[in-house]
């Protein structure tokens, strides 16, 4: 366990260039990863192609290097192959106010986006809902594609729709987003329900009698510890990452961390600066004050962002943050949960277009795997972070579902 008084200088410890992984370092990382290749538990590609292509997944060539696009992304299929991905948890997300059946119509178009481009790349690409569909998708040279919704506001507070979504394929579902529900607290938003509200512990129920995965990042920790006092099945926290280290509602505990590992659950760790640097996170929150100060209505980065932006950032220098301060996120976690509940899910296409130095898109998962083998990581710790803890959640939640094959489903709707 990385003591709170050691995170100031292990954070200054950062501040020069990471080092170089040696030839001998990245080929063990290659081996690693050919045989446990990196499950990422959630990515937003759909929303970018949504919100910035309108949906014409057909017009964005996914074989070919889209960070160079006018609108650019941070996933391709060339750089998901060179970052080793063998399995990727597709977003589902769309934004918290979004509410009603409005918000359900539009989990189905994310739904629609994210089969439309699976379907467009069947070399590539194939659809799974189990453990061993993930296997067999690396057995055949393909990455499999599993949903996540991003919130529960998307299922219109209707259980029924809920299970409509699991037969659809969607495979795990973030409590809340970043509002609170009238059954779940989000960690950015007032309390509504003191964690779980009746129908919220019913919600949890229904999901482990139908095989989704309860996510528990972005939700309060209040609610964190009503899920695990509740459920029956191992949770994820499926892009979330240290509090111990970068102080932030989103990030997660150590005490919750280590109930987390005594569920059987899997923490992954998100790559958004903000989430893994106190520092990087001040530096951002002044860059979205000066944007605001200037008359930006937000504060776009990379190839996004405005000549203004530019010349406030060449006179306020971005502190680094980079593969190193990743692994101290990964590390911290594997140290107070344990190796087997560290796992990741790096948001890329969710975090605006940042991402640590270096590792601004799918391909960069290696980078990390070099640095912890540097650090000392075994080859079998190593492929429980890329691999199989993911396998292990998986593979109880379904044995879980199994068990309850006979419990009569639960038909309450959010009494709101």
């Amino acid at each position: 366990m990385i003591a709170l008084a050691l995170v100031p200088l292990l954070l200054t410890a950062t501040q020069s260039a990471p080092p170089v992984p040696d030839a001998v370092t990245k080929a063990r990382v290659e081996r690693v990863l050919s045989e446990a290749p990196v499950i990422d538990g959630h990515n937003d590609l759909a929303w970018e192609l949504r919100k910035s292509y309108d949906g014409a997944v057909e017009a964005v060539d996914l074989t070919r290097d889209t960070a160079k696009l006018e609108k650019p992304l941070q996933t391709d299929i060339p750089r998901l192959r060179k970052g080793h991905v063998g399995g990727q948890f597709w977003s589902l997300y769309i934004p918290a106010e979004e509410t009603g059946p409005e918000a359900v119509q539009a989990t189905l178009d994310q739904i629609d986006i994210v089969q439309r481009f699976v379907r467009a790349h069947p070399q590539t690409f194939a659809m799974a809902q189990t453990a061993a569909d993930v296997r067999k998708a690396r057995d055949e040279g393909k990455i499999a594609s599993l949903m996540g919704i991003e919130g529960g506001h998307q299922f219109g507070g209707r259980l029924s729709v809920l299970r409509q979504f699991r037969e659809l394929g969607v495979l795990y579902m973030t409590l809340t987003h970043s509002k609170s529900l009238s059954w779940a607290d989000s960690a950015t938003d007032a309390p509504r329900s003191g964690g779980l509200s009746p129908f919220g512990r019913q919600v949890v129920g229904e999901m482990n009698r139908i095989g989704m995965i309860v996510d528990i990042s972005h939700v309060s920790d209040a609610t964190m510890a009503a899920v695990l006092d509740v459920t029956r099945a191992p949770v994820i926290a499926s892009h979330s990452s240290a509090r111990a280290i970068a102080d932030r509602p989103r990030n997660i505990p150590d005490v919750l961390l280590r109930r987390i590992a005594e569920n059987g659950g899997v923490i992954m760790v998100n790559f958004y600066p903000a989430f893994l640097s106190n520092t990087w996170n001040d530096w951002d929150n002044k860059r979205i004050a000066y944007a605001k100060e200037i008359g930006l209505p937000s504060a776009p980065s990379g190839q996004r962002s405005t000549p203004a932006l530019v010349a406030w950032e060449r006179d306020n220098p971005q502190p680094r943050v980079d593969v190193r301060t990743v692994a101290d996120h990964v590390e911290h976690i594997a140290k107070v949960a344990g190796y087997d509940h560290v796992g990741l899910g790096a948001d890329y296409d969710g975090i605006s277009g940042t991402g640590p130095e270096g590792m601004k898109g799918v391909d960069s998962y290696p980078l990390l795997f070099a640095e912890l083998a540097r650090r000392g990581w075994s080859d079998e710790n190593l492929a429980k972070l890329s691999w199989n803890n993911v396998l292990r959640v998986m593979e109880r939640v379904e044995a879980t579902a199994r068990a309850m094959a006979g419990t009569p489903l639960t038909d309450a709707n959010d009494p709101g």
